[in-house]
């Protein structure tokens, strides 16, 4: 029965490590830029929530829409200033450019809102219920269920609407949907927008169960990686399947290991499939 419960959390909490990494996922899928700050624009969406929750009253799950939307438009605009700059540079300029987007972002929270860990207070933040012998967390599972809507909203996105179709097709072919009357530009200030939106989203439904800091990104930068990275680095739907996968295995590890090698299963088939099938688990399936 505990192997039975550990599944539950890490399925419960791979939802959301899916949707955290599948704005990773995209903008690389799209953009071809591997975003080495999106973990901070995670961390600027718990702020969003927290303070939302603080100042208004906001739950995080109701402010979590609020986070997208302010990261949404930091996005749009950095991909616009900055990252739109080096799209054509060498792979060495993307990477300087984003870890130091990453840096002023960390240091950026740190001047404005100190060093302290913060955290929510919500009614069902030690609620839970009972299914079977199995425990099912509240503040998991609402984080969870919020994960699967966004993704949701997502894939009706990008299949329905003119935009998701547009980034679809730059893509796949920027000429070509530049021929098309496709506003490229704009289409990757969108899709960047988007992307670290969809991170910030996943960062406040997991406020009620963990703290914010200007270095909370940090302890899900490499986790973001390992996810898009077993799924398939570009594959928004690898990136959820991803998701589920190293929450399992996190859940489990945790039952077998002790908390300092919590991680090592993880990292060791991180490092086999990086090894065996660096396309990722779903690419060519």
């Amino acid at each position: 029965m505990a192997y039975l419960q550990a599944i539950l959390d890490g399925i419960l909490l791979g939802g959301v490590y899916g949707v955290i990494s599948t704005g990773l996922s995209l903008v690389f899928g799209v953009l071809g830029v591997v975003n080495f700050a999106q973990a901070e624009f995670l961390m600027v969406g718990m702020y969003v929530a927290y303070f939302a929750w603080a100042y208004l009253g906001l739950d995080p799950l109701i402010a979590a829409p609020l986070a997208f939307g302010v990261v949404f438009v930091l996005g749009f605009y950095s991909q616009k200033l900055l990252v739109g700059r080096v799209m054509s540079a060498p792979p060495a300029a993307q990477i300087f450019l984003t870890v130091g987007l990453m840096i002023t972002l960390e240091n950026g929270a740190l001047v404005l809102f100190g060093s302290d860990f913060r955290s929510v207070n919500v009614p069902y933040q030690i609620q839970g219920f009972r299914l079977g012998e199995l425990f099912v967390s509240a503040p998991y599972l609402y984080a969870f269920l919020w994960a699967v809507v966004i993704t949701g909203a997502l894939w009706l996105f990008m299949a329905r609407s003119w935009t998701g179709r547009a980034i679809r097709a730059v893509a796949q072919d920027p000429m070509a949907a530049t021929l098309a009357g496709i506003n490229t530009a704009r289409t990757y200030n969108i899709a960047f927008g988007l992307g670290v939106g969809l991170t910030a989203f996943g960062g406040a439904v997991i406020l009620p169960y963990i703290t914010v800091s200007p270095t909370a990104g940090v302890q899900f930068a490499v986790l973001m990686f390992t996810v898009v990275v077993l799924g398939g680095l570009g594959s928004t739907t690898g990136a959820l399947v991803g998701g589920i996968v190293v929450g399992i295995i996190q859940s489990l590890s945790g039952l077998l290991f002790p908390i300092q090698l919590q991680n090592l299963v993880l990292f060791i088939i991180f490092i086999l499939v990086l090894a065996l099938r660096p396309q990722g688990l779903l690419k060519g399936v």
